[in-house]
């Protein structure tokens, strides 16, 4: 799922493969298999590209289809 959520988010920002690899800082072959779901994506990726387009992580996992992030709270662990 994550993989269709990362390449529309890509188009509708008009930003091309390259682009968001740079930003990234990897390879565009690299970015072009996390889009292409050949290869997993690490977490340290995903909050990127989530944190590049304003949009939670759930939103890009398919979590959710709110796409807006949640101010979240830290929750005391008892």
């Amino acid at each position: 799922m994550y993989f269709k959520r990362i390449g529309d988010l890509r188009t509708d920002n008009d930003k091309t493969q390259q682009e968001i690899a740079d930003i990234l800082s990897c390879n565009r072959q690299v970015y072009a298999r996390y889009e292409n779901g050949v290869r997993e994506i690490p977490v340290f990726m995903l909050i990127k590209i989530a944190e590049y387009y304003n949009v939670s992580v759930d939103y890009i996992l398919g979590l959710t289809d709110n796409p807006m992030p949640n101010d979240r709270k830290k929750i005391e662990i008892r």
